[in-house]
């Protein structure tokens, strides 16, 4: 990891998440789950369900949102909150992509090692 313009820290390319899939990065505060939509969009969300703690980075990517795989919780991943009759929310991450390269806003993150 490489740290650019002295907060945003560089955790890998656009291409190591598959569309519609995400990856772990773990970090001193917990998991984050780094989910790439169909329209190579990245977001990044704590990776436990507010739910029951599901792992949100093995649930299904549909839209911009992504199913829990312990039970079927849909969680925005733009603002981490639990969508339709379903309540709670997960902390969202500020991310961005720059030359096909993933950023991870490193105020908010204490950054241990990616998975």
């Amino acid at each position: 990891m490489t740290i650019m313009d002295g907060n945003w820290l560089e955790i890998g390319a656009l291409e190591d998440i598959p569309r519609r899939g995400a990856r772990v990065l773990k970090t001193k505060h917990g998991c984050i789950a780094m989910f790439r939509t169909m329209d190579d969009e990245v977001f990044a969300i704590d990776d436990k369900c507010p739910h029951r703690g599901g792992p949100l980075s093995q649930g299904i990517v549909h839209g911009n949102a992504v199913t829990c795989p312990l039970h079927n919780w849909v969680i925005s991943l733009e603002t981490g909150a639990a969508m339709g009759a379903d309540e709670g929310q997960v902390k969202t991450h500020r991310v961005r992509v720059d030359q096909g390269k993933i950023f991870i806003d490193g105020n908010t993150v204490g950054i241990r090692e990616s998975a």
